[in-house]
């Protein structure tokens, strides 16, 4: 039997349409572009957050930095270094406050750690008995291309969080190496008593507290070498020289560097070291010198920096001239005998320094060559008025050219800049300075009145200058210019004022110490408390 083609089966349609193919690519692409917008949304958000979290890190870095700084200044407390890092972090009102994030949190904390005690920047360097600035920042950002998948129903983040932390020590230790030579007023003037709480002794006691100071907050060794213990016994780090005005008789000068009891050098009239000239002194002859000690390095009892971690080296010829001796005393009774320490002392003279700041640049200029890679600067400490006619030959009006008898203030601001040439961070400390340049009123015609109004700089017949102005012209800058605004040293009337107004010399001297280190950021995983 045929088969019938009339009854033959024909496909249904549904199994027409279940295997007809066209438009099955339709679903695929479909989710094959939810897959790419997740991945360049991704890429993009994750590049966006990359940026992000570097500003933020950035920000935080220089919040610790900030709190490091206030940590090491006068006065500071944990809420002002808080304060500080605040100011300088991303958060709303901060001065790195940034428009890609939403908000910000800042946690700062202060901390004692021993990894940057080891550093030579104890904890007793700061007010707060801390030495570093921990800070942590948490930011949110917003995600622009992740969210997108939400439309496709997919589960995605519409912010990111970021969290970056920084730890900074403070300005101190082993940041550079230092020649510093210190210059102090001697003068009779120093000898006036200043009743200021801060001080409430002679001016020239003050200024040896502050020299006292420095000589504590400095690095006298490095660190590698300190270990012996026998100060001295160690490779040098900050090397200090003391200098003085007026000079004094080189085989006397021992008066100022041996527990002596009140004997002092004896003083010289002004002598003209020539610029540029090596400045060598021979302590066993008659010359006279400006120079007090040699660039010593023996000024700490351990070979670290005082702070928490020592004391001052009683026995060091730097220490016993900034006043740092200790008295003995032998025997009893009738035959008890004491020996005092007093440093140096304030002698009958009255002011030149333009000569003592040439000879310190010239002995800064020898020391800087002979250790390579340090820096050299210098402390200027004086009321500035330079009226001295008191001279080893005999010196000419030669106006400001040094060495001459008038224009002395001038002469002292003209050798102040060539230190600064030379490439010397100068530091002056205005300790009583007169802001009136005194003028000279002849009698009337019956001989009567006349003479010299209050104020400084009288012999400047060239140049209009004050006291006051001499000592701001030395400076190397505004910020290396300090002024004690409150002495009340009798005989004087300190208005003179700078951007750096302190209270107390010790304490402009712990200012000075914080201008020459710097803070530093540290590893973050440096977490041992002291």
């Amino acid at each position: 039997m045929r088969n019938n083609p009339s009854i033959h089966m024909k496909p249904s349609c549904l199994w027409k349409t279940l295997r007809k193919e066209d438009g099955q690519a339709l679903p695929w692409m479909v989710m094959m572009t939810v897959l790419f917008l997740g991945m360049a949304g991704i890429t993009a958000d994750l590049g966006h957050a990359y940026i992000c979290y570097r500003e933020l890190q950035a920000s935080t870095d220089a919040a610790a930095l900030a709190g490091a700084y206030e940590l090491s200044q006068t006065g500071a407390t944990a809420a002002s270094v808080k304060s500080m890092a605040s100011a300088n972090s991303s958060v709303t009102g901060g001065r790195n406050e940034n428009p890609n994030f939403t908000t910000v949190t800042i946690d700062p904390q202060v901390q004692c750690l021993a990894e940057v005690t080891a550093m030579g920047v104890p904890c007793g360097s700061s007010t707060t008995n801390n030495n570093t600035v921990s800070v942590v920042q948490t930011a949110t950002i917003p995600t622009y291309f992740i969210r997108v998948l939400s439309i496709f129903g997919a589960k995605s983040a519409s912010t990111m969080t970021l969290r970056t932390t920084a730890k900074a020590a403070m300005a101190g230790g082993d940041n550079q190496k230092w020649n510093g030579a210190l210059v102090i007023d001697t003068t009779g003037s120093m000898n006036n008593f200043d009743s200021d709480p801060s001080c409430n002794d002679t001016q020239m006691h003050c200024a040896l507290d502050g020299v006292q100071t420095l000589l504590s907050s400095l690095s006298p060794c490095t660190t590698e070498s300190a270990g012996s213990g026998t100060p001295g016994d160690c490779d040098p780090f900050d090397q200090i020289a003391l200098f003085t005005f007026p000079n004094v008789r080189a085989n006397t000068a021992y008066n100022d560097t041996t527990c002596n009891g009140n004997s002092t050098p004896t003083v010289m009239d002004y002598t003209e070291p020539t610029k540029g000239d090596p400045y060598n002194v021979d302590y066993s002859s008659s010359s006279a010198t400006y120079q007090i000690t040699g660039f010593l390095y023996d000024y700490s009892s351990n070979n670290l920096a005082v702070g928490t971690t020592g004391t001052l080296n009683s026995s060091s010829t730097l220490s016993i001239a900034a006043g740092a001796g200790k008295s003995t005393t032998t025997g009893s009774g009738r035959h008890q005998h004491t020996v005092t320490c007093p440093g140096m002392q304030a002698v009958s003279m009255d002011t030149y320094y333009a000569g003592a700041i040439y000879a310190a640049q010239s002995a800064l200029t020898a020391q800087q060559a002979a250790n390579p890679g340090s820096k050299n600067f210098m402390i200027i400490l004086s009321d500035g008025d330079a009226n001295s006619s008191s001279f080893a030959s005999g010196l000419k009006a030669n106006g400001a050219n040094y060495p001459s008898t008038v224009d002395e203030c001038t002469q002292g601001v003209n050798a102040a800049n060539y230190a600064k040439s030379l490439g010397t961070t100068v530091y002056v400390v205005s300790y009583g300075a007169q802001t009136l340049q005194a003028v000279y009123t002849p009698p009337n015609k019956y001989g009567h009145g006349g003479g010299w109004s209050s104020g400084g700089c009288k012999t400047d017949v060239d140049y209009s200058i004050t006291p006051c102005q001499a000592l701001q012209q030395m400076a190397s800058s505004g910020s290396t210019f300090f002024s004690d605004v409150t002495t009340q040293a009798s005989g004087t009337s300190s208005t003179c004022t700078s951007q750096n107004d302190v209270s107390g010399i010790a304490n402009i001297f712990h200012a000075i110490t914080n201008s020459l280190t710097h803070a530093r950021l540290i590893p973050s995983t440096w977490n041992t408390t002291s």
